[in-house]
């Protein structure tokens, strides 16, 4: 169907391809096809980035699942299974015990490691069976980010007796981070009472004295809320809180969500300016979505791309359930870059690490990059490259268990849309657009990207309405050239 929607339109005349916006002869060499970089993919659950001081990425996942990368594009394992596989901790059974024992599980859920200012690394691990909040969260010390680790013991628990768990946090998927004054924090919680965040002491590792559970910033009575990832932007002076609602079985619609605010601890709020604190379930509701899907801005859900009549491979994936987020800011280049897993229809429970980069729209909101990163920089494709046919995709604001599928539109060199959606586009010399598709006025920039299904590099656009629901863009009649 859509196949023949875009060969009526182009046959028509509705959308010309020499008016659209095709490359002119003396917009420089064409690169109609180029070979895919070498990807190499590992299956880490619930992926937090950390930068070594040597400029190596590594990757904590759950199951003390971890890995290694030079680019953020070919990714080594270097450990995968506490009961057996786990280079991270010697004898992890063994050390670590206390918190196995409390949770009455054999395994570990999402970690996070940061580096102290003494220069050892905090591995902040977590264990929970999974059918209840018993859960305990210790720190691991190591002098390097590879290990080994050695146990500093359980400093926080939940589900013990009096333990309420509609209003009090589970105690698992910790992030530790510095502020930019140099304080340091950890939020944690899943599904339970909420997101909570404590003051940490930077010195050892551990939380302050007497906060107890911390500071609740939002969730209560079992919402799908989980994941927490908070990341500072010196380019707009926000604190971003990333959250992943949903569930995260490839049914179960996994979505990447962001909040912000001035202030390390809050009060976060989201673009339509609601206090997330207020987002939960109410009260005698469980996993109860409608009562806080309408909040947070959405980044991502599972999303298709549908083939269209000029893609040269017509396979295809449909991603499902994207992710338990890191994010991850490069000082040298100003670039962000957001890193993730993503299960994929008809694939089971497998999964993959994903990363893409980031940029913030005009209203200082991030905005992520339709297709995976591929080593490419901030620059923005030329105006001339920007008009043309594109497979357009709306993420909706939905906890959406099955993907959205791309439609077909054209952005015309007049500044008109039509097609699948209908309305206005703008550009700037820079890179940033403003898109009104269908009545919603959307913020964000224009990008180049690598199609890896159709091997071209390509012009993409990410961007934001106000109700906090992206659309990305991809061109699918360009030659490639800048």
């Amino acid at each position: 169907m859509k196949k023949r929607i875009l060969a009526a339109m182009i046959a028509s005349g509705v959308i010309c391809l020499s008016c659209a916006g095709a490359p002119a002869e003396t917009a420089g060499p064409a690169e109609e096809t180029v070979k895919p970089p070498k990807y190499k993919s590992v299956s880490v659950h619930d992926p937090s980035i950390i930068r070594a001081e040597d400029g190596t990425f590594y990757i904590f996942g759950s199951h003390m699942a971890a890995a290694v990368s030079e680019d953020l594009i070919s990714w080594t394992s270097i450990s995968r299974d506490a009961q057996g596989g786990c280079t991270l901790v010697e004898n992890v059974q063994e050390q670590m015990k206390d918190a196995l024992s409390w949770a009455k599980t054999t395994t570990f859920w999402a970690p996070d490691v940061q580096r102290l200012p003494d220069g050892r690394y905090a591995m902040y691990y977590c264990a929970c069976e999974g059918s209840s909040p018993l859960s305990a969260m210790g720190l691991a010390i190591a002098d390097r980010p590879e290990g080994p680790y050695a146990d500093q013991g359980v400093f926080l628990k939940s589900g013990m007796p009096g333990y309420n768990a509609n209003y009090y946090p589970n105690a698992v998927d910790p992030c530790a981070f510095f502020d930019k004054n140099g304080r340091m924090w950890m939020v944690y919680g899943s599904y339970s009472g909420g997101i909570f965040i404590l003051e940490m002491d930077p010195a050892t590792g551990f939380p302050l004295e007497g906060q107890g559970y911390g500071k609740k910033l939002l969730g209560k009575n079992h919402a799908r809320i989980e994941g927490p990832y908070i990341l500072y932007s010196p380019e707009t002076d926000y604190y971003y809180l990333f959250l992943s609602f949903g569930g995260l079985d490839s049914s179960g619609g996994y979505n990447i969500r962001v909040c912000r605010s001035r202030e390390p601890d809050g009060p976060y709020e989201d673009s339509l300016g609601q206090e997330m604190i207020k987002c939960g379930g109410a009260n005698g509701t469980f996993f109860h979505d409608p009562d806080y899907e309408p909040y947070g801005v959405k980044l991502m859900g599972g999303y298709k791309f549908e083939t269209v009549e000029s893609d040269t491979n017509k396979m295809t994936q449909a991603f499902r359930s994207p992710g338990h987020n890191s994010a991850y800011y490069e000082e040298e280049t100003g670039r962000y870059f957001l890193v993730f897993h993503t299960r994929f229809a008809n694939s089971g429970e497998s999964f993959s690490v994903r990363v893409h980069q980031m940029f913030m729209n005009a209203d200082g909101w991030p905005v992520v990059s339709p297709l995976r990163y591929t080593g490419e920089g901030r620059e923005a494709p030329r105006p001339e490259h920007r008009p043309g046919v594109y497979k357009i995709l709306f993420h909706e604001h939905d906890i959406n268990s099955a993907e959205h599928i791309s439609q077909i539109a054209a952005l015309h060199a007049d500044g008109t849309v039509d097609g699948a959606c209908e309305g206005t586009w703008e550009s700037a010399e820079d890179g940033t657009v403003r898109l009104t598709l269908n009545g919603e006025t959307y913020t964000g920039v224009f990008t180049r990207a690598l199609d890896g299904a159709q091997s071209a590099w390509v012009t993409c656009f990410t961007a934001l309405n106000e109700k906090g629901e992206a659309v990305w863009g991809i061109r699918t009649d360009d030659i490639g050239g800048m």
